[in-house]
């Protein structure tokens, strides 16, 4: 029988983390995750796993500790999920930004080679890697092959990691690849998120505890797909003989318009009478339309979506409203 796969999580208190670590004790993996050296943690979105995983306080800015931790544990699959990964603030922090989601990626595929030096066993490194990259789009859809153009210091930082990442394959030899994720969402996206900000508002207003919603560019593209399916897909690139670089992604675009229509009309209201345009909610630079063609990754790792835009987000006010009403 074959030795029981151990696996080191950043960002495993997030959205992605918490449900890949689910994922993987359902395969059968020992499961470790990184979380940051502060005062309060939440933990909410692991609570029901945390007696079946390890936790490890570390800092993604310090390689040493990031060495000497993986040389404790020897993961065989590292996935690197943590990130200032809020777009609107990267204008707010670039400066935070690009350490935490950029150098920080240096800094673990640095490790992870160090680490794998120290105990001659092959460490698999995963870097969430963003559509947010391709920013104004060349071309529609949008490929591995299609040329980056980011719009945010989130998107320049996230660039930086997945160059990092490729570079440290192709001049080290590492297992290193990247998803290049496109949006991807669930009832445990953070309330920032345009998504979860619309459900929450939806199931608020139904409740009769909220008026209005603020928003920017209805009008905006996205492949929105589920956060449930996207963390398989990771773990199915890491599963290849070769490692190689995936975009991941619905193939399908809607708008900020269409979620609100199928929101509100899941509790019988019209988004009309409750949306607001707000100014201040338009980026300095706007990301207009993202739309990926996951068929590499169809085709590769036969990976295919199983969740629905629609389902999606009836899933998350259905979510939001149980919240509410139990709360």
């Amino acid at each position: 029988m074959s030795a029981q796969k151990k696996a080191l999580i950043t960002g495993i208190t997030g959205q992605d983390g918490s449900y890949l670590a689910e994922f993987l004790l359902g395969k059968g993996y020992e499961v470790h995750g990184i979380i940051r050296r502060t005062s309060t943690i939440n933990t909410s979105r692991i609570e029901k796993i945390l007696n079946l995983i390890t936790l490890h306080q570390s800092d993604l800015g310090d390689t040493a500790s990031l060495i000497s931790l993986m040389a404790d544990i020897q993961p065989d699959e590292v996935y690197n999920l943590g990130a200032q990964s809020f777009v609107g603030s990267s204008w707010d922090q670039p400066l935070a930004t690009a350490d935490m989601s950029g150098l920080a990626v240096l800094r673990l595929l640095e490790g992870v080679r160090q680490a794998q030096k120290l105990s001659k066993k092959q460490i698999r490194f995963y870097q969430a890697s963003s559509s947010e990259m391709f920013g104004k789009v060349q071309e529609t859809p949008q490929t591995e092959k299609t040329p980056f153009y980011p719009r945010s210091p989130y998107g320049v930082a996230k660039l930086f990691g997945h160059w990092s990442t490729v570079n440290y394959r192709e001049s080290h030899g590492l297992y290193a690849v990247s998803g290049i994720l496109f949006n991807h969402e669930g009832p445990r996206r953070g309330p920032e998120f345009v998504t979860r900000k619309i459900s929450m508002a939806v199931a608020r207003i139904a409740a009769g505890l909220q008026d209005e919603l603020h928003l920017g560019n209805l009008d905006a593209k996205r492949d929105w797909g589920s956060s449930k399916d996207y963390v398989q897909a990771m773990w199915l690139m890491l599963q290849q003989e070769k490692p190689d670089d995936y975009v991941i992604a619905t193939g399908e675009t809607h708008t900020v318009r269409e979620f609100l229509q199928i929101a509100f009309g899941h509790v019988g209201l019209q988004y009309e009478d409750y949306v607001r345009i707000d100014p201040k909610f338009f980026r300095p630079a706007e990301v207009d339309i993202l739309l990926g063609d996951p068929t590499k990754a169809r085709e590769k790792l036969g990976w295919v979506p199983t969740t629905s835009f629609r389902e999606l987000v009836i899933e998350m006010v259905e979510s939001d409203l149980r919240n509410i009403f139990k709360g």
